[in-house]
């Protein structure tokens, strides 16, 4: 996502519009760039939202206004603020995230998320000697000037946030004013009285289990290198470090013994091209200085080339436009499909092709997955 100098502060109406685009039905944070870059304010946005979903053969309506104003009282309500990203004070690494939360809010010093920072995941049903371990390991790298990045959870998370206290990020799967897990209620408020803590979902928000991979990506998202001590096989701190090695940053493992389940996630990481390391020293000194081209070589499938937004705006917004939703729809199924060959087989220009996935992701008929392809949605994913 865009983010380059200091930009115009955003009037209230902007700033209201844009929370009640990102809360409407079916907009995630690669449609609402591209209604953003299409439309050049979310107030135009979103009076075109209706007339975009029926190009794409469905109704559409708006988040109600006063949902979002109970939102922004609730936030309020929490001591906190909200961050958009384009934004001053919006951390520019995490900017860099295709996907990155256009709108999140926040409480503490905010220029924590501006320092290096680094990530550090692992185990809930953490090992005492792991524990231990994750808060030594948390202190050394908050004393070497690096703030430590983890999600509040259980076992290591928690010990990563104690020991690096006050130099740390707790990002939540919840609201911002919704504690999680309970027994962290007093670690969280301490985090966000004198720490940083960030959410992406709204105020009220229980966590469910489709807001942790979206609150790994942030974590990773935040930091120059991702480091997992203990995690079992398909564990959420592997996903954490799969998006870290999937945005360019270091990836990070400490070993552990072939005999306990919970190392098996860090020697697998180790095997498929993440760096060993086995003190701070290590990590602080692959770290320090990071240009950008990480040692590990954990890597995810290839995305699909980049695309500017901008060119959403030179479009044509004819009549004649409304048959190609119904083309590209043709060729979607339930399987996912990358874009570059949708733009193949439809002979529809890069602006035209996106247009139309906009408008079918509108009214309800396209799902995007996280590795930037898109499927036909099945029943219940509309809403």
């Amino acid at each position: 996502m865009e983010h380059g100098g200091a930009q115009p502060v955003l009037s209230q109406q902007e700033a209201f519009a844009r929370i009640r685009l990102l809360r409407s039905p079916n907009i995630g944070p690669v449609s609402y760039r591209q209604l953003l870059a299409r439309f050049g304010t979310a107030v135009a946005a979103l009076d075109a939202l209706p007339d975009l979903a029926r190009r794409g053969r469905g109704a559409y309506c708006p988040a109600p206004v006063g949902a979002i104003e109970r939102e922004v009282a609730a936030v309020r309500a929490a001591r906190a603020r909200y961050l958009f990203h384009d934004q001053p004070g919006y951390p520019a690494l995490l900017a860099e995230l295709d996907n990155a939360p256009p709108i999140v809010t926040c409480r503490g010093r905010l220029a924590l998320a501006s320092e290096p920072c680094v990530a550090l995941v692992g185990a809930r049903n953490a090992s005492a000697g792991a524990v231990k371990l994750a808060r030594d390991f948390a202190a050394a790298l908050a004393e070497a000037s690096f703030t430590v990045v983890s999600g509040l959870a259980r076992g290591i998370d928690g010990a990563a946030h104690e020991g690096a206290f006050p130099q740390t990020i707790g990002v939540i799967a919840s609201g911002i004013d919704i504690a999680y897990p309970p027994q962290h209620a007093q670690l969280q408020e301490r985090i966000a009285t004198e720490a940083l803590l960030i959410a992406e979902q709204p105020p009220g928000t229980e966590p469910r289990g489709r807001h942790f991979p979206s609150r790994n990506r942030i974590i990773a998202g935040l930091a120059l290198g991702t480091l997992v001590i203990e995690a079992a096989p398909q564990s959420g701190s592997l996903i954490t470090a799969r998006l870290a090695g999937e945005a360019g940053r270091e990836v990070m493992a400490i070993p552990g013994s072939p005999l306990d389940a919970r190392s098996l996630g860090c020697n697998e990481l180790i095997r498929e091209g993440a760096v060993l390391v086995q003190r701070p020293e290590d990590v602080i000194e692959l770290l320090h200085g990071f240009t950008g081209a990480p040692r590990s070589r954990l890597r995810v499938s290839e995305k699909p080339g980049d695309f500017d937004y901008a060119e959403l705006a030179k479009l044509d917004w004819g009549e004649a436009r409304v048959d190609l939703s119904g083309d590209i729809a043709s060729l979607l199924t339930h399987a996912p499909v990358g874009i570059d060959e949708l733009i193949r087989q439809s002979g529809a220009s890069v602006a035209e092709v996106h247009m139309a996935l906009l408008e079918l992701e509108l009214a309800g008929e396209l799902v995007r997955e996280e590795d930037g392809t898109v499927r036909r949605s099945g029943a219940g994913e509309a809403a």
